[in-house]
This record gives structure tokens, C-alpha cells and sequence, in this order.
């Protein structure tokens, strides 16, 4: 495969990839430079606007991509979009046990979703890269992804009702034992400068919000181990694979201080998750007996799973909801 040719990168126009990048990169700097320039609380109302405005761009993204690449592309990046963006929501628990367990009051929950983003944008980027780089040289390594998408789906199910103890966390352990942490937040900085209690000398400390960003981060990591190789059961094409998966983030990330203040509302959408990992593995497995399945096939089966998930546990939890109100 020839990654770069004249006027080209992984198969799709270089001006393709800057049009997308710079778009990403303004709509950050608007985020953080004139929406959030100050540390408030983002509220139910506001995070819903911002994820409807996520969401439509989205949409007319989709839509270039149709009018640019043709109607399957155009299918083929929208259902890329809803699994990245459903197998996303499952992230959005564990954010919201991270912010739990750090105790970060909701005003400096948006400067950590913020930097994670970037994160994520530089992470997926490798990972689709190195993604391409392997289904191009072996074609049979997308059956390993196919199997591994079916084993995480049904370990899913079953570890479903399971919480993740962060206290025993290899990761945030490691750092504690190799960096000084303050004992308490320092407003929204992630390091401060702090008299050392054995030999007095200013030196450099990690905040508890430092250690929630990279708690957030490997979050992320371990996330897109699952979703990266369920789009490319979807499709190969890198551009579309990258564009999907970042605007769903972006998306996600926007409308998770709505989700937070819900999320007890949706405790049975990771049996649906778990089962749109199942049936995007086993797509793989039945191409050589009936052939690939069409792209809107794909999209209507997975929407549905989604969409079937939350409504059973809006229903599920309405008692409860009931109680509270």
C-alpha cells in the first residue's frame, strides 16, 4: 500500500485530510478559547445544545463525505460514526466513576474531558494508522479482529453489573509511587509548586486532577482497543475510520454532562453494547459464506441495538425515576 502518493495520504486526498483537521482544531480553540474561557459549570441545558450542534456537523460531515466519495463511503462513515459513538457511551460511565472517585466538583470536569480529547485525537490517529498499515500487508488479520470484537462482546455481558475498583488501579498505583501528589485538588491546575517536607526546596506536584486526566486517558486507550477494530469490520478506508471515530468523541464528550446526570437511567445499555461488539465480529466471519453485508444493513441493525438498549433501560428504570421525582 502506498501511504503517501502526489496529492494523496492513505488513499485520500491531502486537502481531504487538512479540510478535517482544520475544522477540528477550530472547533477546540472556539471550545476552549471563547465558550470555556472560564471555569463554569456546564449545565444539562448547555451540554445538550453542544452535542446537538456536535451531532448535525456530524451529519453534513457525512454528507460531504457522500457528495466527495460516493453514497457507500457516505454509509459507511455514518455507521462507523454510530458504533464508535454507542461503544463511546460505555466510556462515558467510566468517566463519570473517575470524576466520582477524584471527587472533581463539575467546573473543572470540562478542562479534563478537554485535554483528553486532544489525547484522543493523537492516539486514535496511531492506532487507525497502524490499523491501515496491517489489514493492507494481511487481509487475514481483520478474522483476529473479528474474534476479538466477539470475545470482548460476550465478556461484556457477563462482566456487565461489575464496577471498576480504581483503587487497586495498576496505572494511577504506578504514578503515586513514582510522582509527588498533592492530597488535594489545586483549582484546575494539573501540577503546582510545593515546598519539598524534607528538604524545603520548591519542587513540582502532580495534582489529583492530573492523575484523573490520565486515569481518562488510558480510559480512552483501552476503549479503542474494541472500537478501532470495529470499524475497520466496517470499512479499511482510514479517512473515514479517523473521521468517525473523532467527531462521535467529540460529539460524546459534549453531551456528557447531560448523560452524568442521567446515567443511572441507561444501567442496561451495555447489554446492547455488548451485542453491537458481537454482531460487528461476527459480520466478518460471514462474509466468505454470504458476502458483505450492505452498508445500510449494518447501520439499520446497529441504530437499532442502540436505540432498543435505551429505550428498554429508560423502561427498565422509570419506577426509580418516578420515586425521585
Amino acid at each position: 500500500m502506498d501511504y503517501i502518493t502526489v496529492g494523496q495520504f492513505l488513499g485520500t486526498p491531502i486537502w481531504m485530510w487538512a479540510a478535517f483537521l482544520a475544522l477540528v482544531a477550530t472547533l477546540l480553540i472556539l471550545d476552549l478559547g471563547v465558550l470555556h474561557k472560564k471555569n463554569t459549570e456546564i449545565g444539562v441545558a448547555e451540554s445538550l445544545k453542544l452535542s446537538g450542534f456536535y451531532f448535525t456537523l456530524a451529519m453534513l460531515f457525512g454528507g460531504w463525505v457522500t457528495w466527495q466519495m460516493g453514497a457507500t463511503s457516505g454509509l459507511e462513515y455514518y455507521t462507523g460514526f454510530f458504533v464508535e459513538w454507542s461503544l463511546s457511551l460505555d466510556n462515558v460511565f467510566a468517566i463519570s466513576m473517575i470524576f466520582t472517585y477524584f471527587a472533581v466538583p463539575r467546573k473543572y470536569q470540562h478542562r479534563v474531558l478537554f485535554w483528553g480529547i486532544l489525547g484522543v485525537i493523537v492516539m486514535r490517529g496511531i492506532m487507525i494508522g497502524l490499523g491501515a498499515a496491517l489489514v493492507a500487508e494481511f487481509q487475514w488479520i481483520l478474522y483476529v479482529f473479528g474474534a476479538f470484537l466477539v470475545f470482548t462482546g460476550i465478556k461484556m455481558l457477563w462482566m456487565a453489573d461489575k464496577e471498576e475498583n480504581f483503587a487497586e488501579n495498576p496505572v494511577l498505583n504506578f504514578l503515586k509511587k513514582r510522582m509527588r501528589v498533592t492530597a488535594d485538588l489545586e483549582g484546575q491546575k494539573f501540577f503546582v509548586t510545593r515546598p519539598d517536607p524534607k528538604t524545603g526546596k520548591l519542587v513540582r506536584w502532580a495534582t489529583p486532577l492530573f492523575l484523573c486526566l490520565v486515569l481518562v486517558e488510558t480510559v480512552d486507550l483501552i476503549f479503542a482497543v474494541d472500537s478501532v477494530p470495529a470499524i475497520f469490520a466496517i470499512t479499511q478506508d482510514p479517512f473515514i475510520v479517523y473521521t468517525s471515530n473523532i467527531f462521535a468523541i467529540l460529539g460524546l464528550r459534549s453531551l456528557y454532562f447531560a448523560l452524568a446526570a442521567m446515567i443511572h437511567r441507561f444501567k442496561y445499555l451495555k447489554y446492547a453494547l455488548a451485542l453491537v461488539l458481537v454482531f460487528v465480529g461476527t459480520k466478518i466471519f460471514l462474509v466468505g459464506v454470504i458476502g458483505k453485508m450492505p452498508a445500510w444493513f449494518s447501520l439499520g441493525v446497529t441504530v437499532s441495538l442502540i436505540a432498543g438498549g435505551v429505550l428498554f433501560s429508560l423502561w427498565k428504570t422509570r419506577a426509580e425515576a418516578e420515586a425521585k421525582a
